[in-house]
């Protein structure tokens, strides 16, 4: 199966090449700012673009305060103590052996910091893994070394790999975005409740998304679940996260967030290009236009 599917890969690659015609269901959907990108000397996580990743980075930032409060608290004793009981200070030391008040305190402080930091920690892993109804469903498969999506609810696949150096003006992208961008992207409505299923079709992959706040392996095998809201439209880029072969770093992941409109014209000239089948609404929603 997935030497067939890597085949018709080479072939609809051959093909854009002789036509011009790259990737062409994915046409109007160029002029998206690309908000989700790693940045050279970034050391502070991509900007959030769900709420998921919002709560990633408050817990974070909390954590860090209270992680400071306690590094500045142990090196003050540590400070006090050199200064103050060293032997030039305090030629006699103590003979004590223990002392229960300062023991009990040691271990019932650190008791009720954990007890604190899991009371909001476990709130939002629970979010996470708690998958919602979802408005659109997709299902990730990762190759050897490449990702396959598919819309089981219009029935068409599609797979997406990284662009060339060469390659990248074609399809509208900068040499920035060398091993980021790919020759297709997973499409998706804004505001919309997007589940991910994830798995591997060889070996242990990962799908993530930093921008969103998500990452989940991908096991041959399984079927897992992730899901996000994206709130601002554009595009996303991210990375296989499991170390997978030798071409695991020329993996990367786009997703592009659209509005609804911009997503249900994708998703016609989708299933055409991709022989899916239309979705049962489709006449609806013309009926309801004119």
């Amino acid at each position: 199966m997935r030497f067939h599917t890597k085949v018709a890969g080479l072939v609809a690659g051959c093909t854009t090449a002789l036509t011009g015609a790259a990737a062409w269901a994915q046409d109007g959907l160029e002029g998206l700012p690309i908000l989700g990108a790693p940045k050279p000397g970034g050391i502070a996580f991509q900007a959030a673009a769900t709420e998921l990743k919002r709560d990633i980075i408050w817990l974070d930032n909390m954590l860090l305060v209270i992680i400071t409060v306690i590094t500045l608290f142990v090196v003050a004793l540590l400070a006090i103590i050199a200064i103050r009981y060293n032997r030039k200070s305090n030629p006699v030391p103590a003979t004590f052996t223990h002392n229960t008040p300062i023991e009990i305190t040691w271990t019932v402080v650190p008791i009720i910091i954990l007890v604190f930091i899991g009371a909001f920690s476990l709130p939002v892993l629970f979010k996470q893994q708690e998958i919602p109804a979802a408005d659109v469903t997709i299902k990730a498969t990762g190759y050897q070394w490449y990702w396959s999506y598919e819309y089981p609810d219009s029935e068409f696949v599609f797979d997406s790999f990284m662009l060339t150096r060469d390659e990248l003006e074609e399809f509208g992208y900068s040499q920035d975005e060398y091993l980021l961008a790919t020759d297709t992207a997973m499409v998706v409505p804004i505001n919309k409740t997007v589940v991910v299923q994830v798995t591997g079709g060889d070996v242990i992959h990962s799908w993530t998304i930093p921008a969103f706040g998500v990452k989940q392996d991908g096991i041959p095998g399984r079927l897992a679940e992730l899901w996000f809201k994206a709130e601002q439209e554009g595009i996303f880029f991210g990375q296989c996260s499991e170390l997978c072969g030798k071409d695991h770093s020329y993996m990367p992941i786009t997703v592009k967030v659209v509005s609804q409109e911009a997503y249900d014209a994708w998703l016609e000239r989708a299933v055409e290009q991709y022989a899916g089948k239309p979705r049962a609404d489709a006449g609806t929603r013309v009926a309801l236009a004119d």
